[in-house]
């Protein structure tokens, strides 16, 4: 499987494309579609699935336009379902006009597992940053969206935040992975679960 970095998102948003041969999904959509179907190109795969980690507008500001021009299924957690198609809960309204976009394909729920090609991807459910917010496992690599980053975590002063929530997210579903599972964040750059226990601040 490879796996290929989208860093040019709304407000610096991270996206990331995962490829098994002849399919691929990604991981957010908050990069240029022309990015995106460059990959594509590149790789001469299939694009199968959409995964949101999170409905905020800086993930998913590109969905529809991706969706249209691949016919990729869109999937997010059914606590966030909502954000998608109401701009004030995916936070357009406070950058933009509010902007609604269609309605996913498929709700996930913790637990589940996604496949293409070979691969399989567990939903780890992490409420806190927002009421849906969903990290992703693929074998030893955690795309964590704005749960977890290097020496941070996510923001709960928007809509759906808890920050004891999201603690306890992290600690109990995130924490106990092996140390050397990398972290793919949705902003700044990739950790590891052993650094994170070791050195954020905010896990002490």
């Amino acid at each position: 499987m490879e796996l290929e970095v989208l860093n040019n998102g709304m407000f610096g948003s991270n996206s990331y494309m995962l490829i098994d041969k002849s399919e691929a999904v990604l991981i957010d959509a908050g990069v240029p579609t022309k990015d995106v179907l460059g990959v594509l190109h590149k790789s001469k795969a299939k694009l199968k699935y959409i995964l949101l980690t999170h409905g905020h507008i800086d993930h998913i500001c590109t969905v529809d336009d991706i969706r249209e021009s691949t016919n990729a299924h869109v999937l997010i957690h059914e606590k966030d379902s909502e954000c998608l198609i109401n701009g004030e809960r995916n936070l357009s309204s406070s950058f933009m006009k509010p902007y609604a976009y269609k309605k996913a394909d498929q709700e996930l729920t913790d637990g589940e597992d996604v496949v293409f090609g070979s691969t399989k991807i567990r939903v780890i459910y992490t409420p806190g940053h927002s009421k849906g917010g969903c990290c992703f496992l693929v074998g030893d690599m955690l795309f964590s969206g704005d749960t977890l980053f290097l020496s941070s975590i996510g923001r709960t002063d928007l809509y759906g935040g808890d920050f004891k929530e999201l603690i306890s997210s992290i600690k109990e579903k995130l924490l106990v992975l092996p140390e050397d599972t990398k972290v793919y964040p949705g902003h700044g750059n990739d950790t590891t679960i052993g650094i994170e226990i070791r050195n954020n601040p905010f896990l002490g």
